[in-house]
């Protein structure tokens, strides 16, 4: 039975479609649910966890990245540190990055025991901006799979469209998913009873969406087993298709499946971790065991040495396939063949083209320059500015100002007043295509109040 299993809602949606907006309104809902958020976002900074209300420990904050890749050990490091509470949760949401595909999210309570035992996925909620998801719904993967995934789809800001234009998206959107439950709303305004603890979630139909839906995916492509000598090594890297590779070496007790098992479930927790090391344009610089290093591939070759302090048997773990940067192993440039490798499943693809720029000032705005500003912006960007989102600090005004846009629509509100323990500041992402990180940051700089 799932009696004592605690519930997990997986909240999706393409960028500004309103899982914010969702969010908010579950926490602040008087059901006297004890609920846990843990958030992922698209972004160079987390602002996030600014706009969402609610008490500051409930919020978990996920390394910036793909939740469905370079994250995933992130998230069963805070679903397990959930587990371990005093006071019992009664429901976790998580929020997706509106560029996440929720399928690797939803397989990461299939593939680990652990997470099996302990939670139960109740439902993936997609919510859907009725205004403008006809910018994306053809050429965006992301925005398809969280339709073709949810099992329950919220039409959100309907109020902005027509009768016949809303029947145009549900005909659309049925023949994307037939099975999901639909709702309409204005501000993501639902009963709670038609998201949360409906156990709608079903595993069955979900391999008959995804049949691959039950392969682990990692946040590396490749893995290499060696039996070592106590020597040291070296790593020769040639220039490849990215500026840049992370990698990892552990020690393994023996070559069995079960350890290559085990090897391969501790590296998706490394790569998660944020203390990794970067070397970059150092010839023979020294690759430790346990910590994760991102290489520099930008010259024609990089050399990298490895010591091995005690002979036995290592996994070699690389963010890339090494047939991509000719990798060669080698002691005494003899080449070391590994005893078993495997090459891992890493389905989801990212569209590159999606980029963010971020702010982070503690000066104080004029509230009317960022008017100008941003109206001027939106003119000749909005089409391509998909997300902007954040909390200005403006002179003159004891409260903070939160901003929110979406395209061509854009809102910004007088917000809680600042605490006397937080520090004044602006927080700016913006997210979209084609944008230009210096035209934004000078625009920024003219919206400056005079007299700092």
């Amino acid at each position: 039975m799932n009696n004592h299993k605690i519930p997990v809602t997986v909240l999706t949606g393409f960028l500004g479609s309103g899982k914010t907006t969702l969010l908010n309104r579950i926490l602040s809902e008087n059901h006297g649910k004890k609920i846990a958020v843990i958030e992922n976002e698209f972004g160079e900074i987390g602002v996030d966890n600014e706009l969402v209300i609610g008490a500051d420990e409930e919020i978990f904050e996920m390394n910036n990245g793909c939740i469905c890749c370079t994250v995933r050990g992130d998230l069963i490091r805070i679903l397990t540190q959930l587990t371990r509470r005093k006071d019992r949760l009664d429901h976790i949401i998580i929020e997706t990055t509106g560029m996440a595909n929720p399928s690797p999210v939803a397989q990461t309570f299939w593939v680990d025991e652990e997470m099996q035992e302990q939670f139960k996925l109740d439902a993936i909620v997609t919510i859907v901006d009725a205004k403008h998801v006809w910018l994306h719904i053809d050429d965006s993967e992301e925005c398809k799979e969280q339709i073709a995934f949810a099992d329950v789809i919220l039409l959100n800001k309907t109020d902005l469209v027509s009768t016949e234009e809303l029947g145009l998206l549900k005909t659309r959107i049925k023949r994307m998913n037939s099975q999901a439950k639909i709702h309409t709303t204005i501000n993501a305004e639902i009963n709670l009873n038609h998201i949360l603890n409906i156990n709608a979630f079903d595993l069955e139909a979900k391999v008959e969406i995804n049949p691959s839906f039950l392969e682990e995916e990692y946040p590396y492509e490749w893995s290499g087993f060696y039996e070592l000598e106590k020597e040291n090594y070296t790593l020769t890297f040639d220039e490849g298709p990215d500026l840049a590779m992370d990698l990892l070496v552990l020690p393994l007790p023996n070559i069995s499946d079960e350890s290559q098992l085990k090897a391969a479930k501790k590296a998706i927790f490394m790569f998660s971790e944020r203390d990794d090391v970067h070397i970059a344009n150092a010839k023979n610089s020294s690759i430790s065991l346990f910590q994760k290093k991102q290489i520099d591939l930008v010259n024609t070759q990089q050399s990298y040495q490895l010591s091995i302090e005690k002979a036995g048997f290592y996994g070699l773990f690389t963010q890339h396939g090494p047939d991509e940067f000719n990798m060669k192993f080698a002691l005494n440039n003899l080449q070391i063949n590994p005893i078993a490798q495997q090459e891992h499943s890493h389905s989801h693809q990212h569209d590159n083209t999606v980029v963010s720029v971020g702010i982070e000032d503690e000066r104080m705005l004029d509230i009317n320059k960022v008017d100008t500003w941003i109206s001027m912006l939106l003119q000749y960007k909005g089409v391509d500015i998909y997300r902007m989102k954040g909390i200005l600090n403006i002179k003159n005004n004891p409260n903070r100002f939160v901003f929110q846009g979406v395209h061509m629509l854009f809102d910004a509100i007088e917000d809680r007043p600042w605490r006397a323990d937080e520090i004044r500041r602006n927080q700016m992402i913006f997210i979209g295509k084609n944008l230009d990180r210096n035209e934004i940051v000078t625009g920024f700089e003219l919206c400056i109040a005079n007299n700092q």
